[in-house]
């Protein structure tokens, strides 16, 4: 008698306690095994090792499913997560003798965890990033303790994230990521999220970088300072010329944020020396 015939096919059901372990173990361990050879195939074979052994019984068995998941596997832990859900979804049909080649699931990682990355990438760590920790900052500059829990938000999130994004995987089977890019409301996510960090990054600037002339002149028979010429034009215009001109030369000349840094430094310590600013 085959595996298969031996073992009740209720006892191969993936439960809702299997995935979470397997997310959990995914989540905890990503970035643990990395290595140049492999990446993070460790991580991906240990979360999803507890299913497969559930799922096959039979030494060999189990061994050629451990072996499908140790290629090379790279993506973002998060937003990757989606092909933990849809490998144990496949893995379930296969042992329930479904026709599923192994082919078929190595090709489903290998191909989507690229586009993946890149999604997780701009969500995660282009737009939560920068938004929670700008508007911790924010509540910290004022003195409020607020900050400093404003800051776990950025690991609530992306686990809450993740968790969702596994479950969906594996309702959803092989289709989940071609059915969630082709909805399109991943690239809405994108935009939304990009459009609420620039509001909030606008308004941190504004509130935030101080920059003032203090240069008095007498005008029209009374004493007035370029500040306040500046503010009746504009208020806080300087710090927002200031922001466009960091931005510009992000654009033109990389991401060099040490040269950034002490430049503004030396501009303002020559500044304040001689009362411009």
């Amino acid at each position: 008698m085959t595996n298969r015939e031996e073992v009740p096919m209720e006892n191969k059901e993936i439960t809702k306690k299997d995935i979470r372990k397997a997310y959990l173990r995914w989540y905890n361990t990503v970035e643990v095994s990395n290595s140049y050879e492999r990446m993070q195939t460790v991580a991906f074979c240990y979360s999803i090792s507890g299913i497969l052994k559930k799922l096959y019984d039979k030494k060999e068995d189990y061994v050629k499913a451990l072996q499908r998941h140790l290629n090379f596997f790279n993506t973002q832990g998060i937003w990757g997560s989606p092909l933990l859900g849809i490998s144990i979804a496949m893995e379930e049909q296969k042992a329930k003798g479904s026709e599923v080649a192994d082919e078929a699931i190595t090709g489903i990682k290998t191909g989507l965890m690229g586009p993946l990355a890149g999604i997780g990438d701009t969500i995660d760590w282009g737009t939560w990033k920068p938004l929670i920790f700008s508007l911790a900052a924010g509540f910290s500059a004022k003195g409020g303790i607020a900050g400093f829990f404003i800051c776990f938000m950025f690991a609530v999130i992306p686990f809450m994230e993740g968790f969702y994004l596994t479950n969906l995987g594996y309702k959803l089977g092989r289709n989940a990521v071609s059915m969630l890019l082709e909805s399109g409301w991943i690239k809405q996510l994108i935009t939304g999220s990009s459009i609420l960090g620039l509001f909030m990054m606008g308004a941190l600037s504004a509130s935030t970088v101080k920059l003032e002339i203090p240069i008095k002149f007498a005008m029209g028979g009374s004493t007035t300072t370029v500040q306040a010429i500046l503010d009746s034009i504009l208020p806080g215009l300087l710090p927002l010329l200031l922001i466009v001109g960091i931005y510009i030369f992000f654009r033109k000349k990389g991401q060099k944020f040490g040269r950034v840094v002490f430049a503004l430094l030396g501009l303002c310590l020559l500044g304040s020396a001689i009362g411009l600013f």
